[in-house]
């Protein structure tokens, strides 16, 4: 299953857009829970497109160049909330960043490997921090979601980081 068609999908049902205003809007709004590139959300357009799931007109606005517009069609409506259901209902195993590394720690010292520890849990209270000054959208409660699910699994992952590191340090 693909989610970024699922993101694509998804903001089409709210309005008929351009591409340029659905990557800007992925860009400014959620790049902090989606790293899709600008030519990646141009090629779901066009599978979507020949799938069925949108359709694409063009639009004319004085001197400047004809834009495509693309609307959701009722396949696509369908096509969005199956992969709705299935991205909410399902689970994916996943290695976090990382975890290689800590198989092969032993190679290090300790007291190297607390640093480099060290240094990844501050990057995580970096991003936890940047993910909780993200204004709360309210209307839009799903975003509000991802983002809190985001920082959850972060504040697991400095838990446990914080909890490496005190033992690590205690068996110095």
């Amino acid at each position: 299953m693909d989610e970024r068609e699922l993101l694509v999908l998804g903001l089409l049902m709210t309005q008929s857009q351009h591409g340029y205003k659905i990557n800007e809007f992925i860009e400014n709004n959620l790049g902090r829970v989606s790293d899709m590139k600008k030519a990646t959300a141009y090629s779901i357009l066009k599978r979507l497109n020949q799938n069925g799931y949108v359709d694409v007109t063009i639009e004319q606005e004085g001197n400047r160049p004809p834009r495509q517009i693309y609307t959701i069609t009722p396949n696509g409506n369908e096509q969005f909330k199956l992969l709705l259901r299935m991205t909410l209902s399902s689970l994916d195993n996943v290695t976090p960043s990382g975890d290689i590394g800590f198989m092969f720690i032993d190679h290090l010292s300790t007291a190297e490997a607390v640093e480099l520890i060290e240094l990844k849990l501050q990057k995580v209270d970096l991003l936890i921090k940047s993910l909780a000054s993200v204004p709360q959208h309210g209307h839009r409660t799903g975003i509000d979601l991802s983002i809190q699910h985001r920082i959850t699994l972060l504040e697991c992952e400095k838990a446990w980081l914080s909890k490496l590191i005190f033992e690590m340090n205690s068996s110095i």
